[in-house]
């Protein structure tokens, strides 16, 4: 018989352990509960303009998702940091212009959107194999497997890969047997990738910066953006700057964000900024599928890759996995094709 997997989770780790599992002739089922797959690689298509709200660069030091892409075919395009930058230390002063370093270390994008590498891997899957809309509410051991309970319906399978954010599992998802009470703990306290990031996108009908001579790179001690980049394509047909916002800006509604951020650009670069075609935002904070919200205060990569999450659950049926597990690169998306790659081998050898 064949063995069956369920994967809580459509981002990276998860489909791409689903795709290396129904290699070796596994049942899988990837268990989503957003209306889409990526999770934190999230491209937005406006004005045929592919603008990034999550995951957007990679470096040459990346070389499992390197070698992902090449797999699928995806091409690499360096990020555009050609002319100078600006820099704004005070409110009262205007941005003031400055080089580049010469030999910094190139960010690489990935042509078509980040979301191009979950889309290619998910062409391989049919439409029984994911499931969307669908929120695991309760996890139980049974004798035979595992049960895995949604909103919808319920599944068995002789395994359970977990792969979205530790906290956001053991936070909103109940176990039958309870988890071990210090795996819970370190859960709680893991930090989850991107869960303080507000990005922003502005499109625009032409890189009018270029014009000026300005890469569109910016930074800004006063806010509201802290960091701006060109996000233009690699072929020159759209054009837009992409950047992150305060994270203390979050309780704001959009349009006051976007009011803010227009006029700081208008600052940066001029009054041709208001003929933007489009404004575009995600506050990873209120995420509902990627981070639970409280009041505790857990620092950048806290937890990632920690021990208890090498070890196995409910009887070897239970694998906690996903990026914030991976023992290298815990949070990028090189950590979750690492542990993507890492779990679907532990579940091939012992079968």
């Amino acid at each position: 018989m064949k063995k069956k997997v369920l994967i809580i989770g459509g981002g990276l780790s998860g489909i791409l352990t689903g795709f290396l599992l129904k290699q070796q002739g596994f049942v899988v089922k990837i268990i989503e509960a957003n209306n889409r797959l990526g999770g934190r690689i999230y491209t937005k298509n406006v004005f045929n303009t592919k603008v990034e709200m999550g995951a957007t660069w990679l470096w040459e030091y990346n070389s499992e998702l390197i070698n992902l892409c090449k797999e699928l075919q995806i091409e690499l395009y360096p990020q555009n940091m050609k002319g100078h930058a600006l820099f704004e230390a005070m409110n009262a002063h205007s941005p003031q212009k400055f080089e580049l370093p010469k030999n910094q270390e190139i960010s690489y994008r990935i042509s078509n959107g980040t979301s191009n590498i979950i889309d290619k891997i998910a062409n391989k899957f049919s439409n029984e194999e994911i499931l969307l809309n669908e929120k695991v509410t309760e996890v139980i051991e049974t004798n035979v497997g595992i049960t895995v309970i949604t909103n919808k319906t319920k599944y068995i399978g002789d395994y359970l890969i977990t792969t979205i954010p530790p906290s956001l599992l053991v936070n909103t998802v109940k176990f039958i047997p309870s988890l071990p009470v210090d795996l819970i703990s370190i859960a709680k306290n893991t930090h989850t990738w991107m869960k303080d990031s507000i990005k922003f996108a502005v499109v625009f009908k032409k890189p009018f910066w270029e014009d000026q001579k300005l890469s569109g790179v910016g930074f800004s001690h006063v806010g509201p953006f802290t960091e701006l980049y060109d996000h233009s394509n690699n072929e020159n047909t759209s054009f837009a700057l992409m950047g992150f916002i305060n994270s203390n800006l979050y309780n704001l509604d959009k349009k006051e964000r976007e009011e803010k951020i227009i006029k700081q650009l208008i600052k940066f670069f001029g009054d041709e900024v208001q003929n933007y075609l489009s404004y575009e935002e995600e506050v990873w904070k209120l995420a509902p599928f990627t981070n639970f919200v409280d009041d505790s205060y857990v620092t950048p990569h806290q937890n990632n890759g920690h021990t208890l999450y090498q070890r196995r659950y409910f009887n070897n049926k239970l694998i906690i996995a996903g990026t914030e597990t991976a023992s290298s690169f815990g949070g990028y998306m090189e950590g979750a094709v690492i542990r993507a790659k890492e779990v679907a081998s532990i579940i091939k050898k012992e079968v």
